[in-house]
């Protein structure tokens, strides 16, 4: 079945209007989509959703007038520096990392390659303890919060492919990342599979990378397939591929919401 629960609009920094969302999914046949705003950040006010009333009263008439031709779910996405005060106005959260702590203030690690470097600078120029010091935060607070889905766990190699840190060529790197991986695993959420890097041509592979991949199918981790859509032609990106693989690894399934509940989607 064709799902997908990672989605952003116009609403936060995406390029579609919601509606507009829905009648792509529509038309490109999918079962199931969910909305996941990007949630309230006090210290990063540059693409958060500023209204929360409003989006949660649009996403739920579209919920009801597209309710006949697709199921639409009202999720959002968390930043684990910045608690939502009310969560059960969702029916899902990804609890996603998009900053490092560095001495008490949050520092973006994927706003462009050039401030991922003034991040790894920050880190007495070693990428190994900002990729520390990125994990241990994101990792307290998955086993905090357990949220529902875990939104591209490791969103820090996002710009490995460009040549500007080269985590994933790291041994001492792969080592770390495996650690913390087996932490959030303690969790037990759901794991996203996610394309959106690969969406908007820094990556051609998804998170988590395929080394993580075989320690989450050897560890018995679930997974969610998803395309952090930011425009609507991108819902399905790299779906196809990313099964295969998934299949290639060892995984039978991934989980997708089907009438409130996450169901087994077999690949």
């Amino acid at each position: 079945m064709l799902s997908n629960l990672h989605m952003h609009t116009t609403l936060c920094d995406g390029k579609n209007t919601p509606e507009e969302v829905v009648l792509a999914a529509i038309e490109k046949g999918f079962s199931s989509i969910g909305f996941s705003g990007h949630a309230y950040t006090d210290f990063d006010l540059s693409y958060c959703l500023k209204d929360m009333t409003s989006y949660l009263h649009t996403m739920r008439d579209l919920q009801e007038r597209y309710r006949s031709k697709i199921e639409i779910y009202v999720g959002v996405e968390e930043d684990a520096g910045c608690l939502l005060p009310n969560r059960s106005d969702f029916d899902y959260i990804i609890g996603s990392s998009h900053y490092a702590r560095i001495d008490d203030s949050y520092h973006p690690i994927d706003s462009g390659a050039d401030r991922l470097k003034q991040c790894i600078e920050l880190c007495d120029g070693d990428p190994l303890k900002l990729a520390d010091c990125y994990y241990c935060t994101f990792c307290e607070y998955i086993l905090a919060r357990k949220p529902d889905i875990i939104g591209h766990f490791d969103l820090i190699t996002k710009y490995d492919e460009l040549d500007t840190s080269q985590f994933l060529k790291l041994p001492a790197y792969q080592a770390l990342a495996e650690r913390y991986l087996k932490e959030a695993l303690k969790s037990d959420c759901l794991f996203e599979v996610n394309t959106g890097a690969i969406a908007r041509g820094y990556r051609t592979s998804p998170y988590p990378s395929a080394e993580l991949l075989h320690v989450l199918k050897k560890n018995g981790g679930k997974l969610v397939l998803s395309s952090d859509c930011h425009a609507a032609d991108k819902l399905d990106c790299f779906f196809a591929e990313t099964r295969a693989m998934l299949r290639d690894i060892g995984f039978e399934y991934v989980y997708a919401l089907s009438k409130g509940t996450f169901i087994k989607d077999y690949l």
